[in-house]
C-alpha cells in the first residue's frame, strides 16, 4: 500500500504553507530558485554559482569579523606606538619610495601590518563558516596566525637588517592577539543571544533517517541552542507507518522527494542520521542531487558522544574511514593540567582567604556548630576521600533525611529538593551562589580533586558499576560539564552521560572553556539547590 505523501503524524505537526498561494511562506534568511537544480553534478566555479548558498547568517557576521579585526590590530599598533619610545627605531634614517622616516612607521603600523594579518587570518581559515560561532577551533586559528604574524615580521627584520624594538613587537603582538579573541567572543556571545532569542543566524535542518535515530539527533542538537542548528521535519525512511500514532516535536515526511521538501518547509541543512547514513551509494547520490543547489549536507554517524579531537578520517581507496583515538589522560597535557589544579587552588585559598572567613562567620551566626561538612566521596579509581564544603543545613540533616526520601526530586544516587526544610537560610544563600563549594580548593591542593571533572558522588551509597564506574577514571571535579549543562536540574542518566563524554573527550581546552562556562552559570544561579 503506498502511503500518504506529504501526511504528517500528528495534526499539530503541520508545515506552514501560504494556502492562497499553495507556496510555502517565505523564511527571511532565504530566496528560493524555482529553477530544478543539476541532476548531474556539474562542476561549477564557486564564484560563479548558479545558486548561492540558503544559508546566509555567516556573511553579515564574517563581516564584523573583518571590521572588528581590523580595529584590534590598528589598536594595538597605536597604543604600542603611544606607549613605547622606542617604537620608530627601526624606521628612522630609512626610505621607501616618497615615504621617509615617520611616514614609512606610520604606512607600515597601521596599513601593512593590519592588512597582512588580516590575509593571514583569511589564509588560516578563521573566517570559515565550518568554525565560527562553535567551538575552539575558531581561536586555535587565531592564535595560529599571530604566531605566523611575528614569524613573519622577525624574518622580514632580518633580511633587511632594520633595528626594530623587540619590545615593540612583543607588545603589539600580545595587545593585537588579546584584542582579536576579545572581539571574537563578544561577536559570538551576540551571535548566541541571538540564535537563543530569535532564531536568527541558525541553520534550519531536516533530519533523514529512522524515527528513532533522527530523533536522538534532535535532542542533542536542541539541547544547545546556540549552537544555531533548528530542525524543521523529519523525513524518515523506513516508512510512515513507523511514525504512526507517535507524537513527534517536529512534521514528520514519508517518501518525499527530499528537495521538494526543502523549499516546502523552508529549510537550508539537511542531516543524514544514523543508518541512512551507511548506505554508500544513496549518501554519494543525494550528495549530488545536492550540488548548485545552496542546501548543505551534514551526516550524523551512529558513533556518537565522541568529540572531534579524537576523530580522524582516513580515506582508503574511496572509503572514508573513521578512526577513533583512545582518551588521552596521560601525557604532557595531563601533566599541566595537574599543576594548574595545585597552583590555581593554592593562590585561589590565599586571595579569597578573607571571604571564606566571612561565610564561616556567618554559619556559626545562622546555626550553631561545625562551619564545614565533611563527607566520603568516591574518588580517582575508587580511592574513597572527605570532601570540604561549608556547611549548609542543619547539624540533624542525615538523621531528618531519612523522612524526606519520599519526596526526593532526584532520579539517581543523589537526593535533592528544590525546597529542601533541612537548608538554614544563610545556607540557601551559600547553594545558590555556590560558594558553599569553595572549601573544596583544599581538595583540589591535595590532589583528591580537580577544578574541573565529574562531580564527586557519595561513597556510600552502593557501588558504582557498569557505564557510572568509568567516570573515576579521573578526578572529580569542583565544577564540571553536568554543572554547566543544567546542574541539578538534569536527570540522573543525562549528568552520568555529559560525566562520560568529559572522560572520553578530556582536553585542557575543554577544562578551559568548562571554567568560563562556569562564571556565567554562577552568576544566572541555573539549577542551584
Amino acid at each position: 500500500m503506498r502511503e500518504d505523501v506529504g501526511e504528517v503524524t500528528a495534526s499539530l505537526h503541520r508545515p506552514v504553507t501560504d494556502s492562497s498561494r499553495s507556496k510555502p511562506v517565505p523564511y527571511d534568511s532565504f530566496e528560493w530558485q524555482q529553477q530544478p537544480p543539476p541532476s548531474n553534478g556539474v562542476p561549477r566555479s564557486a564564484w560563479n554559482r548558479q545558486h548561492k548558498r540558503l544559508s546566509r547568517w555567516h556573511r553579515p557576521y564574517t563581516l564584523a569579523l573583518v571590521v572588528l579585526d581590523l580595529i584590534s590590530v590598528v589598536l594595538a599598533s597605536h597604543l604600542a606606538a603611544t606607549v613605547i619610545e622606542k617604537s620608530r627605531s627601526g624606521f628612522i634614517g630609512r626610505s621607501l619610495g616618497f615615504l621617509h622616516g615617520e611616514q614609512l612607521f606610520i604606512f607600515f603600523a597601521y596599513v601593512v601590518l593590519p592588512l597582512g594579518w588580516l590575509v593571514l587570518l583569511w589564509a588560516n581559515g578563521t573566517y570559515d563558516r565550518r568554525y565560527l560561532g562553535l567551538g575552539s577551533e575558531e581561536f586555535k586559528r587565531v592564535v595560529r596566525t599571530s604566531v605566523t604574524v611575528v614569524a613573519c615580521v622577525s624574518l622580514l627584520a632580518f633580511a633587511t637588517k632594520a633595528p626594530l624594538s623587540r619590545g615593540t613587537v612583543a607588545a603589539v603582538s600580545l595587545m593585537a592577539l588579546l584584542f582579536l579573541l576579545c572581539g571574537r567572543v563578544i561577536a559570538r556571545q551576540v551571535l548566541h543571544f541571538a540564535r537563543r532569542k530569535t532564531g536568527h543566524g541558525a541553520h534550519r535542518m531536516i533530519l533523514v533517517g529512522t524515527l528513532p535515530e533522527a530523533l536522538e539527533v534532535y535532542t542533542a542538537v536542541t539541547r544547545s541552542p546556540a549552537a544555531g542548528l533548528i530542525p524543521v521535519a523529519i523525513h524518515i525512511t523506513d516508512g510512515y507507518a513507523a511514525a504512526r500514532g507517535i507524537e513527534t516535536p517536529v512534521p514528520v515526511y514519508a517518501a518525499r522527494d527530499v528537495l521538494s521538501l526543502v523549499r516546502e518547509v523552508g529549510a537550508d541543512t539537511i542531516a543524514v542520521c544514523g543508518s541512512a547514513s551507511a548506505e554508500p551509494g544513496e549518501l554519494r547520490r543525494l550528495a549530488w542531487q545536492l550540488e548548485g543547489t545552496g542546501v548543505d549536507l551534514v551526516v550524523a554517524p551512529q558513533l556518537t558522544d565522541i568529540a572531534g579531537p579524537r576523530v580522524h578520517i582516513r580515506p582508503i581507496e574511496g572509503l572514508p574511514l573513521l578512526h577513533v583515538e583512545e582518551p588521552t589522560l596521560s601525557g604532557p597535557g595531563w601533566l599541566a593540567k595537574n599543576l594548574l589544579d595545585r597552583v590555581a587552588a593554592g593562590l585561589g585559598l590565599l586571595v579569597i582567604s578573607p571571604i571564606l572567613v566571612a561565610i564561616a562567620i556567618g554559619i556559626k551566626l545562622s546555626d550553631p556548630g561545625p562551619v564545614f561538612f565533611r563527607q566520603p566521596r568516591v574518588g580517582h579509581e575508587g580511592r574513597t576521600f572527605r570532601v570540604w564544603k561549608f556547611r549548609t543545613m542543619y547539624v540533624d540533616a542525615e538523621e531528618r533525611k531519612r523522612t524526606l526520601e519520599e519526596l526526593n526530586e532526584s532520579d539517581g544516587m543523589l537526593f535533592k529538593m528544590k525546597n529542601d526544610p533541612r537548608i538554614f537560610s544563610f545556607g540557601a544563600k551559600l547553594r545558590a551562589t555556590s560558594l558553599d563549594e569553595l572549601p573544596q580548593l583544599i581538595n583540589v591542593l591535595k590532589g583528591e580533586m580537580s577544578l574541573v571533572g565529574p562531580r564527586p558522588l557519595p561513597a556510600d551509597d552502593g557501588d558504582y558499576l557498569g557505564d557510572v564506574r568509568r567516570r573515576l577514571l579521573v578526578r572529580p571535579g569542583i565544577t564540571g560539564l553536568w554543572q554547566v549543562s543544567g546542574r541539578s536540574d538534569l536527570s540522573w542518566d543525562e549528568a552520568v552521560r555529559l560525566d562520560l563524554y568529559y572522560v572520553d573527550n578530556w582536553s585542557l581546552t575543554y577544562d578551559l572553556g568548562i571554567l568560563w562556562r562556569t562564571i556565567w552559570v554562577v552568576l544566572k544561579r541555573k539549577g542551584a539547590y
